[in-house]
C-alpha cells in the first residue's frame, strides 16, 4: 500500500510492520532499482584528502522485475473465500535491497546522517504473483517482514487492501463519513467514533448466521460529497 516518505521513514524508526502493493502511482513502481540480498558494499580507498568517500555497491542496481525467472519456485496460495469461490494464485517469496534515491535515504535516516551510514542497504522481502494462466508475473508486494514469514500470511495481508478499500467505501459513502460539516475536533471525533460505531455493528450482523441481510449492501452516496 502507497505510503508517503515521511510516513515510511516513521514505520521504519517505530520497528512498524508494512507491506506496499505495486498497483498504482502511490505505490513502489516495479521498475524501481534494487540489488540481490547477498549484495554488500565496500569502501573506496581513502587517499588523504577531503572527507572518506561513502561505502558504495560495485555491481549495478537492476530493475525488480529482473529478480523473479524460471529459476523462481512458485507456491499455490488460497487466501479468502470470494463470491466465484476460492481465491487462488501463484506467489514466491524473494529477498532484495531497494537501492534507489528513496531507500538510500531512510538507510540513511535510520543511522543517523550520511556520516554514520555504513552504506548498507536494507533488507526487504519481496512477493511476486504469477498465476497459472500468466506468462508471467502480474503483480509485485514489498514488505519489511522477514522472509521467514509464512507465505500464506504475506499473502493474506497484501490481499487486506481490498477489505480496507470496501470498509472505507462503506464508512464514506454507505455511512456518511464524508458527511461532516462542523469545525471542532470535537465534534469531527464524535462523528468518526459513530461512524465507526455503526460500521461495527453492521460487520456483526453480517457475521451473524440467523442476521437477514441484502445481498450487496448498497455504497452508493446517499448525497453528493463535498469533500471530494
Amino acid at each position: 500500500m502507497g505510503l508517503p516518505q515521511n510516513a515510511k521513514t516513521a514505520c521504519a524508526s517505530r520497528s512498524l510492520l508494512t507491506i506496499r502493493i505495486s498497483s498504482g502511482p502511490a505505490s513502489f513502481s516495479r521498475r524501481s532499482p534494487a540489488r540481490p540480498a547477498v549484495a554488500g558494499p565496500s569502501r573506496p580507498g581513502y587517499g588523504g584528502l577531503g572527507p572518506p568517500a561513502l561505502p558504495r555497491y560495485r555491481e549495478a542496481a537492476r530493475a525488480l522485475t529482473s529478480f523473479a525467472d524460471a529459476s523462481t519456485l512458485f507456491e499455490s496460495v488460497t487466501w479468502r473465500q470470494g463470491s466465484k469461490g476460492a481465491m487462488t494464485s501463484r506467489f514466491a517469496v524473494l529477498e532484495v535491497r531497494p537501492s534507489g534515491k528513496e531507500a538510500a535515504r531512510t538507510a540513511q535516516e535510520r543511522a543517523g546522517g550520511r556520516s554514520r551510514w555504513d552504506g548498507v542497504l536494507p533488507l526487504r522481502t519481496l512477493l511476486v504473483e504469477q498465476p497459472e494462466e500468466a506468462a508471467g508475473p502480474t503483480g509485485y508486494g514489498m514488505s519489511n517482514l522477514p522472509a521467514t514469514t509464512p507465505i500464506a500470511d504475506l499473502v493474506r495481508w497484501a490481499k487486506a487492501r481490498w477489505r480496507v478499500e470496501h470498509d472505507y467505501r462503506e464508512l464514506k459513502h454507505g455511512l456518511g463519513l464524508d458527511h461532516f460539516e462542523g469545525r471542532t475536533w470535537r465534534g469531527w471525533h464524535h462523528h468518526v467514533t459513530l461512524v465507526t460505531a455503526a460500521q461495527a455493528f453492521l460487520t456483526l450482523r453480517r457475521l451473524d448466521p440467523k442476521a437477514h441481510m441484502p445481498v450487496r449492501p448498497s455504497t452508493r452516496p446517499s448525497t453528493r460529497s463535498r469533500t471530494c
